[in-house]
């Protein structure tokens, strides 16, 4: 069973900025409802940067500039006060304009919650059933775990350069897929390390706000998100023989912090790519239970459909385990030592093998993970590095925690000079995006007294 969330719509992006946002984006995504608020707490003893504002037993209300849109205070809410910006509305008019052709960009962690929406079990996979309710619906579907995929290659490299450039290398020649390349690393040397992922938005918008001195240590990757809205639009455009100004990309996430990112003005790399002015590269984002209530909408019950999936690679279809674990606290950190040890051991991923299952890394038991990964050089890099394996050591925030517990002392030991590691994962949301601010709310059982005394509250 699971709870109706109370949407609104929103006013369109800032025209001019406000405070820490900056026109174009969108303001305002979360907020909370006065007439449902009984100021019980709730929403700030969740809040990972003390943006809820309001004595116990008051109406609450949120600090949007300290606000970093992760939807932890709605998923928590036990009663129903929090309130979630839409979109619905505009991706059904789109889905009906027949010039228009609309691209889901669907996360992993999607496809094992939208089930719940229509009774199934919590968990229940359903790729090919979601799959084919988005083609029923007249979406074109690029699989965000296509764009995972994309991330990994490009924030792994990214990593192996630091690496590299610290060491003091000039150039680190690798291989892929039977192909050679030489990296020019030197001039990573200037970007420090550890590297922090950036893939969750609400993480990236924390070090802005609150530890801007952090900006130099954030992958220079996009999120799999953005990448999908980009390429979509200028490779996709090709394959689809779809004009790319007809392209409608619409982010099916399970973070309300997604429907941030996609408004920042930076991401706009399909425009200056076609040299097409206001193009955005994703134009709009659906969380989990948006889309399920678009797919009601439109009378499309994807537990209706069938699971079957082909095993033909498809367009944008086709991904990785790696990817898939995106969806989860230390995945994107696994499936970057994956393609470490891949790179520099100059071995093959074996299906189910206990060598490529890093149980280490794997943060969504404890608030913090932390690893160090012996990676057996291949005889060339032995050479290079003067050793016979790399220790890369790695840690994983799993969750920022309430008003940043969990992320402090790992933040204070890099900015001090002393941490230990080279590559550092931080999701918001406690066991990754599958528990991210946009999934299906289930009520939260409150004992009688509790109902009695709120209840008390609210008459007096």
């Amino acid at each position: 069973m699971v709870r109706k969330v109370n949407t609104f719509k929103g006013e369109g992006p800032l025209k001019n900025g406000i405070g820490t946002y900056r026109a174009g984006e969108l303001y305002g995504i979360i907020k909370i409802s006065e007439a449902n608020c009984v100021g019980c707490h709730t929403c700030s003893g969740v809040c990972p940067t003390g943006a809820i504002k309001g004595s116990f037993g008051d109406k609450h209300s949120i600090d949007v500039e300290k606000c970093i849109v992760c939807g932890q205070c709605l998923l928590n809410c036990p009663f129903g006060a929090v309130e979630q910006m839409s979109f619905v509305d505009m991706v059904y008019e789109k889905l009906k304009d027949k010039k228009t052709k609309v691209v889901a960009i669907i996360a992993p962690a999607v496809r094992v919650a939208i089930g719940e929406e229509f009774g199934a079990e919590p968990g229940t996979l359903t790729v090919g059933r979601l799959w084919a309710a988005l083609e029923k619906a007249g979406f074109l579907i690029y699989d965000n775990n296509f764009a995972a995929d994309q991330t990994i290659l490009e924030e792994g490299t990214e990593l192996l350069a630091k690496v590299a450039a610290h060491a003091g290398l000039k150039e680190l020649p690798i291989e892929l897929w039977g192909k050679k390349i030489t990296l020019h690393v030197e001039e990573f040397k200037k970007y420090p390390l550890p590297q922090f992922t950036s893939c969750c938005p609400a993480w990236v918008r924390y070090v802005e706000v609150f530890y801007p001195r952090l900006i130099p240590y954030l992958s220079s990757a996009k999120s799999p998100q953005q990448m999908a809205g980009a390429t979509a639009k200028t490779y996709g455009a090709r394959l689809w023989n779809v004009r790319p100004e007809n392209i409608f990309t619409v982010g099916v996430m399970p973070c309300t912090a997604k429907i941030f990112e996609a408004s920042r003005p930076e991401f706009d790399s399909a425009s200056k790519y076609l040299k097409k002015q206001g193009m955005k590269d994703v134009d709009t984002v659906l969380t989990t239970r948006d889309l399920a209530e678009l797919l009601k909408k439109m009378n499309i019950d994807p537990m209706k459909m069938s699971e079957e999936v082909s095993r033909k690679p498809e367009m944008f279809k086709f991904y990785s385990g790696g990817a898939t674990i995106f969806g989860t606290s230390g995945g994107v950190m696994e499936a970057a030592v994956r393609f470490a040890f891949h790179v520099l051991s100059g071995q093959s991923p074996q299906s189910m093998s206990p060598q490529w299952d890093f149980d280490g890394v794997r943060g969504y038991t404890k608030p913090v993970a932390s690893a160090t990964i012996p990676v057996p050089l291949k005889e060339e890099y032995q050479k290079v590095f003067g050793a016979k394996e790399l220790q890369i050591k790695v840690c994983v925030v799993n969750g920022i925690g309430t008003d940043g517990a969990h992320l402090k002392p790992i933040v204070d030991e890099v900015l001090t000079g002393k941490s230990p590691y080279h590559f550092i994962e931080v999701m918001n949301c406690p066991g990754g995006c599958i528990n991210g601010g946009g999934q299906p709310v289930h009520p939260l059982e409150l004992t009688l007294w509790d109902q009695l005394f709120y209840a008390f509250s609210k008459i007096i």
